[in-house]
């Protein structure tokens, strides 16, 4: 699964399961996730892969802030989004 800054990402366990959030980042086998409320863009949220499922989803990073950060984000929850399955078809 491809995690480059600007994906758009579902926690998937710890306080914050369940919600959207942005990668912003990475550090080593983690990635650093921000959503604008709780996690601003400038402290981000290290995550470890296995607690995070991507979606098909991005936003452009480039003169993003917390509060369009937020809009977006909300507007994006009102809608179905479906996780990008972490197995590839070769590995099923």
């Amino acid at each position: 699964m491809d995690m480059n800054a600007g994906r758009v990402v579902i926690s998937s366990a710890g306080h914050d399961k369940g919600r959207l959030m942005l990668v912003v980042g990475a550090v080593g086998d983690r990635v650093l996730v921000a959503d604008g409320k709780e996690r601003k863009l400038e402290h981000p949220k290290q995550k470890n892969l296995k607690h995070v499922q991507g979606t098909r989803r991005s936003i452009e990073l480039e003169g993003l802030t917390d509060k369009k950060l937020r809009q977006t984000l909300g507007k994006m929850s009102a809608e179905p989004i479906i996780p990008i399955s972490v197995h590839s078809a070769d590995e099923i």
